[in-house]
């Protein structure tokens, strides 16, 4: 017969198990939503958010922004597309963790214009989300802000703020929270830049402290992106993001890892910390974007969908005309080759393109990347040319 400790132990193990099941039947899926964040909208928004549409819910747009010296700047958005898009709308007000203080008096005047301006437009938000990166010890008077943001907004008005990591440690992140309906923790390019944009392990790690911290819900906002590191005389190197920085030197490129996220992503959605209502993913690629995933691949990983990476050689003859191109019929960009190498006969004449050089040496044909880029899932590129009696679509070699 079985102690009443040994039964006590099944009773209470087979309870937590049930409890598991139950918890992870009844979580909702992951909501996935998406951040707008360039200053000026182009005619490839359209294009961009009719593509993302039935993968994400809710779009984020950055409206508004403080800087330290240049003062407020609003974002140049298209009114006609976002409101044919249809999705629920949040305007993004950042307030840049420079500012010398928050003038809470112009502050709220500013907030105030850009609603009423955004409805002038016919824009019906859904809500307003605060993004300004203080130092810990800035909290207190942070949500002294947000205290009096809230009592003028409508009470239909969702109020969230976009939060960092390091104020897991603060004492004043609970009375900061009490202040906002919603929180959206970065989890992406929160330290030294050297050090990676992003990782997996750590961003899990500080989802599950989040919950621990706030009743309330919260969303993880996740990286679809690369940037460029260029180095400093002392220093942080400066990172060069959506808008180039004219200056000469080496950079050295780096990419959210589509891999990394799916494994992130999967993850959170069987089993989600307490309150995780979804991911918002940074950012809405825009064609001709190389420093973003392609729209292909950030919905596979939002799906969840298995990732598959490949690589298609075409020639194209037309009396003699070569034409080589490569294309990536998966759901998830690759980095393009290093080099091409492709058996030929009688050529008089040929040509690198799309960032490729070539050379002819004992009938073969090389094309040489000269610099680094990615070939979309679903893309296509011209990399070369070449006039030519014959070339051997079987006999063509791949350097990564």
């Amino acid at each position: 017969m079985l102690s009443r400790a040994l039964l006590r132990f099944c009773a209470v193990f087979l309870c937590g198990l049930l409890l598991t099941a139950c918890r992870h039947e009844d979580a909702p899926p992951l909501d996935q939503q998406l951040y707008i964040w360039q200053r000026q909208w182009t005619p490839a928004h359209a294009a961009a958010l009719a593509g993302s549409r039935a993968d994400f819910s809710t779009v984020r747009v950055l409206a508004l922004q403080a800087f330290p010296q240049a003062g407020w700047s609003r974002a140049r958005i298209d009114a006609d597309v976002l409101r044919q898009d249809g999705r629920p709308v949040i305007a993004v007000v950042r307030l840049d963790g420079q500012l010398p203080s928050l003038n809470q008096d112009e502050i709220l005047a500013q907030v105030q214009q850009l609603l009423a301006d955004w409805q002038g437009q016919g824009l019906t938000l859904a809500g307003l989300e605060i993004d300004h990166d203080a130092g810990s010890a800035r909290l207190p008077g942070y949500a002294e802000l947000l205290a009096r943001l809230r009592a003028q907004l409508p009470a239909s008005l969702a109020l969230s703020i976009t939060a960092l990591p390091a104020w897991l440690d603060s004492r004043e992140l609970p009375a900061l929270l009490a202040q906002v309906d919603s929180s959206v923790l970065q989890v992406h390019a929160v330290s030294d830049p050297r050090r990676g944009l992003f990782d997996p392990g750590q961003a899990e790690q500080w989802a599950r402290r989040w919950a621990r911290v706030t009743d309330k819900p919260f969303y993880l906002a996740v990286p679809a992106y690369g940037v460029a590191l260029l180095s400093a005389s002392e220093g942080a190197p400066l990172v060069e993001s959506e808008a180039p920085i004219a200056r000469r030197g080496e950079r050295r490129e780096l990419m959210a890892d589509p891999g990394q996220l799916s494994v992130l992503a999967s993850t959170l959605r069987n089993d989600p910390p307490p309150h995780l209502a979804g991911l918002i993913w940074f950012r809405l690629p825009l064609k001709g974007d190389v420093r973003a995933w392609s729209l292909e691949t950030l919905r596979a990983v939002a799906r969840g969908d298995t990732l598959d990476s490949r690589l298609s050689i075409s020639l194209h003859e037309q009396d003699g005309l070569f034409d080589i191109r490569l294309s990536n019929p998966g759901n998830l960009d690759r980095p393009l080759p290093e080099q091409l190498t492709l058996a030929v006969a009688q050529c008089d004449g040929f040509d690198g393109l799309g960032g490729y050089t070539a050379q002819l040496h004992d009938g073969q044909l090389q094309l040489t990347r000269q610099q680094t880029g990615r070939l979309a899932a679903g893309g296509s590129r011209a990399v070369g040319w070449a006039r030519c009696m014959k070339i051997d679509q079987g006999a063509v070699h791949v350097r990564p």
